[in-house]
């Protein structure tokens, strides 16, 4: 009873540090651009730990990223791997499925390398758009000037002297980044269509992170704007779940402890309710999984190789951890391509 007793206190105080890891790397967006660099650059260092032990392959993100950073607990980097693989499977099949003739839109994405990842591996759509505060925008472009591995692909997919480059916006035939507010719907929509956005077009929107720290009404905003503009579109979601169970307030504790706030928490209460925001704005179809579901159904081969790069001590951790997070996507089909069966 002893031994038991103690093993429960070691697994509780591991969970607490684990999730203080974890909310380091997912602040970056309270309290607007003003306190995005830090968390923005856990974020990265995560990406980049998680890489340079072999999880998944990224030759770019060393471009981003000045150092990797302290170790990562192997809890992390399997979350990290399960994030990865779970948007990259959505994405993939969005393309194969509308054979590229596409264009995706990354919301918030920060210094993402998935723009040189589809180049490298044939997938382009016609277009990519990213999305983040001017801050953010300005220091991805700036790395892009800077790093011929970076800006090489880039000129590769431009035809024409029309190259457009200033200080927070970036924008080529095949490769565009936006610096705006997702807030600010108005400024967003008109930013946009300055480059060509088509709403004609089948339509992949990415979020990761980023829902969460708009208010429930901001981000149904938001979600609604892209179902009524887009006839035929898909939003892919990743963020927290299960948020009203002991680890959900735990981390949401430790979060306020630190005066960051998460002003959507309350859509994170489960997945029917990551689903409703979705069902409730517009859209046709939504579907929702955490990332332990993910986590059992990406390829198990791959799933045993990273299992081998670290010894894991508390399983039930890992499963904690993956269990209050989860990937939803929602569809609208006028073109009737069958994007209802993109999913796992």
């Amino acid at each position: 009873m002893v031994s038991l007793q103690k093993a429960r206190t070691r697994c509780q105080e591991k969970c607490s540090i684990i999730i203080r890891r974890c909310i380091l790397g997912i602040r970056r967006r309270n309290g607007g651009e003003k306190r995005g660099r830090g968390g923005l650059r856990e974020r990265e260092e995560g990406r980049g730990y998680a890489t340079s032990k072999g999880y998944w392959t990224d030759p770019y993100v060393q471009y981003f990223v000045r150092s990797v950073g302290e170790r990562k607990a192997p809890e992390i980097n399997r979350g990290y791997y399960a994030r990865v693989q779970g948007m990259n499977h959505l994405l993939d099949a969005f393309l194969r499925k509308t054979k590229c003739d596409c264009q995706i839109v990354n919301l918030g994405a920060g210094l993402d390398t998935t723009f040189w990842r589809l180049k490298d591996e044939n997938l382009m759509p016609r277009k990519y758009f990213e999305v983040d505060f001017p801050m953010i925008a300005a220091r991805k472009i700036h790395n892009i000037k800077t790093k011929p591995p970076l800006s090489k692909p880039l000129i590769e997919t431009h035809s024409t002297d029309s190259l457009l480059l200033d200080g927070h916006s970036l924008d080529s035939d095949r490769y565009c980044i936006i610096g705006a507010d997702l807030r600010d719907i108005p400024g967003l929509d008109d930013k946009l269509k300055k480059f060509h956005l088509n709403p004609e077009l089948p339509t992949l929107f990415l979020s990761e992170c980023v829902l969460v720290y708009m208010t429930p009404d901001q981000s149904s905003k938001l979600v609604n704007w892209a179902s009524v503009t887009f006839h035929t579109a898909m939003f892919v979601n990743y963020e927290q779940v299960n948020m009203l169970d002991r680890f959900g307030q735990v981390m949401i504790e430790n979060l306020q402890r630190r005066q960051c706030n998460l002003a959507g928490v309350e859509v994170c209460q489960s997945l029917e309710s990551q689903k409703e925001r979705f069902l409730k704005t517009g859209w046709e179809n939504a579907d929702a999984l955490d990332m332990m579901t993910v986590y059992s159904v990406i390829p198990q081969d791959d799933v045993a190789r990273i299992e081998r790069l670290e010894f894991l001590d508390e399983k039930e951790l890992l499963q904690q951890l993956l269990q209050h997070y989860s990937i939803c996507w929602a569809t609208k089909d006028k073109l009737k391509l069958g994007l209802s069966q993109v999913a796992f």
